[in-house]
């Protein structure tokens, strides 16, 4: 585990951040990789997914490692991961971005919400969608899938660094998710990332407030006209 713990603080300004935004903010800090490719969520959730990330990471399977009473045993790295993954985080599951078989269904994903957990992504499949959509906890997956995992996946290693949708997970990161899907903030970043992008979702909602209203986004989108910084300074103090 990381020695990073998200403050409740930091955790409500990301509830409140777009993935773009962040995308905006890391990029200024040369990361242009942290947003997890082909990723959806299961089901519209109304406020962001935040949590610091628990991981699990599949392989391809190999058939005499995985007969189907693979599952009678209690320490088999899927069912271990979703009774360990600690409240608040989110599981983060490496598919290798195949979605032809599950990384996981209704019944382990219930458990995994009833324990606490903030959320899980997948960048492979998952069985049971509908009844997983139906859950509190946002989810994300690349599409429904097959019942079993055991034709191509072995679940192997848990809370080690992954891949998941191309970008760079490490055990501890901050996963905020929203209806575009899920952006991978590194730890030690997390909390002047929320701070910055607290900043940039005000001025973005005073843009959209202008362009609807009419305006040209020269000169406003970025902010290159001192009148506009003067309009924005002003519609802030009001709000």
């Amino acid at each position: 585990m990381t020695e990073y713990e998200i403050s409740n603080d930091t955790r409500a300004k990301l509830k409140g951040t777009s993935t773009a935004s962040i995308a905006t903010a890391l990029y200024k800090r040369g990361l242009r990789n942290q947003f997890i490719q082909g990723v959806v969520p299961v089901s519209p959730k109304p406020e962001n997914m935040v949590g610091q990330a628990f991981t699990l990471r599949y392989i391809p399977a190999r058939e005499d490692r995985n007969p189907i009473t693979v599952f009678r045993n209690p320490d088999h790295p899927q069912r271990v991961a979703v009774e360990t993954c600690p409240p608040g985080w989110v599981l983060v599951m490496d598919a290798r971005k195949d979605a032809r078989a599950a990384t996981a269904g209704s019944i382990l994903l219930t458990r995994l919400a009833l324990r606490g957990a903030a959320g899980v992504v997948s960048d492979g499949g998952f069985r049971d969608a509908e009844g997983i959509g139906r859950l509190d906890m946002p989810a994300y997956y690349a599409k429904p899938s097959a019942p079993t995992n055991l034709t191509l996946h072995e679940a192997l290693d848990i809370n080690v660094p992954i891949s998941c949708g191309e970008a760079p997970v490490f055990p501890g990161d901050v996963l905020v998710g929203d209806r575009d899907g899920v952006m991978v903030v590194p730890a030690h970043l997390a909390d002047e990332i929320a701070d910055e992008c607290c900043g940039m979702e005000s001025f973005e909602e005073f843009v959209l407030e202008q362009v609807e209203g009419g305006s040209s986004i020269i000169g406003l989108y970025p902010c290159t006209k001192e009148e506009n910084q003067r309009k924005y300074d002003l519609w802030r103090s009001k709000r």
